[in-house]
């Protein structure tokens, strides 16, 4: 009599729902128009995409790749500065307006953000993804519960809004701790 042991078949990888999201806030970011990063967010409410965004000019006005050249960038503005110039509206700016224009609430969802930055050949180096101040500003008052960022090292990193929120209510807003995905000291 033959010794027949079933084999239990391996089952298939399968990634976690938070690396399903920012992969498809990676692609979103592909949409992105401009010739210094590539920024995607999109929003997640009872485990359902409820809007997207990209880095972009607003709508029915020229964007950067159209006009072939970036203003921040000629002008010599290092990255995280002087956004007032720039043409584009970031990612979680749009993601938060096509929600409202869609009517639909964000209130209590959850943000999933990918970024990575473009050298002057177009080539990509995954980054740390972290909202802008103003971004920040915009995310605590559209009622955002969490933001999930990409990291360069390949894993996701969680924020906790109401930290912010407590955070500055401690201190002033200007002493936030991190800004831009940096660690900052506050003097």
């Amino acid at each position: 009599m033959e010794n027949k042991t079933k084999r239990k078949k391996a089952a298939p990888k399968r990634i976690s729902k938070e690396q399903h999201y920012m992969n498809i806030a990676r692609e979103v970011a592909a949409r992105t128009s401009c010739f210094r990063a590539r920024h995607g967010a999109i929003i997640v409410k009872d485990d359902q995409i409820i809007s997207t965004g990209y880095v972009g000019a607003p709508r029915k006005t020229k964007d950067c790749f159209e006009r072939n050249n970036c203003l921040r960038r000629e002008l010599g503005i290092p990255s995280g500065q002087r956004y007032e110039l720039c043409r584009s509206v970031h990612a979680e700016q749009n993601a938060i307006i096509n929600a409202a224009r869609s009517g639909v609430s964000i209130y209590g969802a959850d943000m999933y953000l990918f970024s990575e930055k473009l050298d002057e050949d177009g080539k990509a180096e995954v980054i740390n993804a972290y909202p802008c101040f103003i971004c920040k500003k915009m995310i605590v008052n559209a009622g955002i519960r969490k933001l999930i960022s990409n990291q360069k090292d390949n894993s996701l990193k969680e924020y906790k809004i109401a930290d912010w929120v407590e955070d500055w209510r401690k201190n002033d807003l200007l002493d936030d701790m991190e800004q831009y995905g940096i660690k900052t000291i506050i003097k």
